[in-house]
């Protein structure tokens, strides 16, 4: 297996282990801010970086995921194939 393809392969997995971490921190950030919203409290900023923190894990996964061939290409952009 070629250098390029090995990068391409372990920037998918790395993609692929940042969205299975965040589904735990994206579903945490849903509940609580369900729960916040059932008791009246008045939410406004918070929103933002709940949602944010809680999905971006998963957004650099599937960034990672899209791009690896592209990030590979350029990891590698002065060897020969």
């Amino acid at each position: 297996m070629k250098p390029k393809q090995l990068a391409n392969i372990l920037i998918k997995i790395l993609g692929l282990s940042l969205c299975a971490q965040g589904i735990t921190p994206a579903i945490v950030s849903v509940v609580s801010l369900w729960k916040l919203s059932g008791t009246g409290y008045a939410l406004g900023k918070d929103i933002l970086p709940i949602l944010f923190m809680g999905f971006m894990p998963i957004g650099i996964g599937i960034y990672l995921i899209l791009q690896s061939r592209p990030l590979a290409e350029k990891l590698f952009k002065g060897e020969e194939e």
